[in-house]
């Protein structure tokens, strides 16, 4: 054995690398077993962080194109350098990942370099050479779901790590899958002058959300030029040279046709990843969809091994990841470590932003719950309307009898900013009527979240 450790995390991710850092804060010995050349994960890496550079380069200049004159300021001769936008966007992960290397040597985590595979309880073997653990931590995240008849190469389909490399802007993209990920990087490439269609095999966008954000959001990204073909099934795609051809059935008509693209994003959701971790073989337990099975604290069914993030249940948010790490590390060091995962926000970071916590009106529908509703639009906040971004809205729901918060939905400027307040609310179990009592500043545009705490009660000030 070739040294021993009280903690081993295999893999860097949010979830991973937060672990290894509160693990060795509370004083124990840390190693972190990542395959990369760089920390971070996915998240950090090919995810999150090169997607929010993309989207903010992308929104500027659009901005720049199309906005501006409304402020009165003219522009002439701007045009597209995409070579330094990708170049800014590798920057920006370049600075982040360094980050992390600081934090890991500032703390005292070791690096163990290479690819990570669970020998049996208190072993971990990396590249060849065993290393022992008391508490082994499996964060290794998630990677893009394939589809049947759609062969990713990354040059002409693509998953999301090869949407954000594209060396020039694709006359047409399509995007199958109308989620997350496929809206945001959709509205990259749409604002730098693609055409986009979105082909979605569900009659709605972004599944799990509020309806009727959906439905507003899907109207505000056509009028920004996407295009949508909802209840559509992708059975096929042939890549050439000079693009790819789409085979696609109406699931209603049954009818078949062939959509033609320069470039096609496969966006139909991530799976954990657990491939070559030697689980299997070491009886850890997983289950119909390949996610580690764990119990309320994280622990697998093998006494020593536990799971965080994308690779166990709940959502795939690297928030909801690095919560669960310091949970986890702090029940290892003999504390109370706790995730509430009915407040765990979630963000479309778009133009507008959508954003949620909570539940949402369907949802408490199928419960029986009786439930109130306050909306406020963004049209009636000064904020907003200052700053020229007036789509969208804030929606609350309330228990009927108690006022007590149960979900916020918000389409609008800064949402995923807004949505904090909510979750803190929500967080110490706030009431509607808290809200709308608290002091807002103005002109904000957290002022439209009062007023929907004020409808709630049927008593909003501004519409």
């Amino acid at each position: 054995m070739s040294e021993t450790f009280d903690v081993i995390v295999i893999g860097s991710g949010p979830g991973g690398y937060v672990c290894a850092i509160r693990a060795a804060q509370l004083g124990m010995k840390v190693a972190c077993v990542e395959k990369r050349e760089t920390l971070g994960g996915t998240c950090l890496n090919v995810g999150c962080i090169p997607s929010k550079a993309l989207l903010q380069s992308s929104e500027n200049f659009h901005e720049t194109t199309h906005a501006w004159k409304d402020h009165g300021i003219m522009v002439e001769g701007v045009s597209l350098d995409l070579a330094r936008m990708q170049a800014r966007k590798s920057e920006v992960v370049g600075a982040n990942v360094k980050g992390v290397e600081f934090l890991f040597k500032k703390n005292k985590i070791t690096w163990l370099k290479g690819t990570g595979r669970v020998v049996a309880a208190g072993r971990v073997a990396v590249d060849g050479t065993e290393y022992a653990a008391k508490h082994i931590v499996i964060a290794t995240g998630s990677e893009s779901m394939p589809l049947a008849g759609v062969a990713v190469d990354e040059k002409r389909i693509v998953t999301s790590t090869g949407a954000l490399e594209l060396d020039k802007v694709p006359g047409h993209l399509v995007v199958i899958g109308g989620g997350v990920i496929g809206l945001e990087l959709g509205s990259v490439w749409r604002r730098l002058g693609a055409q986009v269609t979105v082909v979605e095999f569900l009659d709605r966008l972004i599944p799990g959300n509020d309806g009727e954000v959906a439905k507003q959001f899907e109207r505000v990204l056509g009028r920004q030029g996407m295009k949508f073909r909802l209840g559509t099934k992708v059975t096929g795609a042939v890549a050439s040279d000079t693009g790819v051809t789409l085979t696609v059935e109406t699931l209603k008509s049954g009818k078949t046709e062939e959509l033609t693209a320069d470039v096609v994003l496969l966006a139909i959701g991530r799976r954990a990843y657990t491939e070559g971790l030697g689980l299997v073989e070491a009886g850890v337990a997983v289950d119909e969809r390949g996610r580690v099975k764990t119990d309320g604290h994280f622990a697998t069914n093998i006494a020593g091994i536990y799971a965080i993030g994308d690779v166990i249940a709940g959502p795939m948010l690297a928030h909801k990841a690095e919560d669960e790490g310091v949970a986890l590390a702090e029940r290892l060091a003999g504390q109370a470590g706790h995730v509430n995962y009915g407040v765990i926000p979630g963000v479309i970071y778009t133009a507008p932003e959508v954003a949620s916590v909570g539940k949402t009106e369907e949802e408490l529908k199928a419960a029986g719950v009786e439930y109130a509703v306050g909306k406020f639009p963004f049209t009636a906040n000064g904020r907003a309307r200052a700053m020229g971004s007036m789509d969208g809205f804030v929606k609350l729901l309330a228990d009927k009898k108690s006022d007590k918060l149960l979900g916020a939905h918000i389409l609008g400027p800064d949402a995923g900013t807004l949505i904090a307040e909510v979750a803190l609310a929500m967080e110490f179990g706030a009431s509607a009527e808290d809200v709308a009592r608290t002091c807002h500043a103005h002109p904000s545009l957290n002022e439209a979240v009062k007023e929907a705490a004020l409808a709630v009660g049927g008593r909003p000030l501004h519409i």
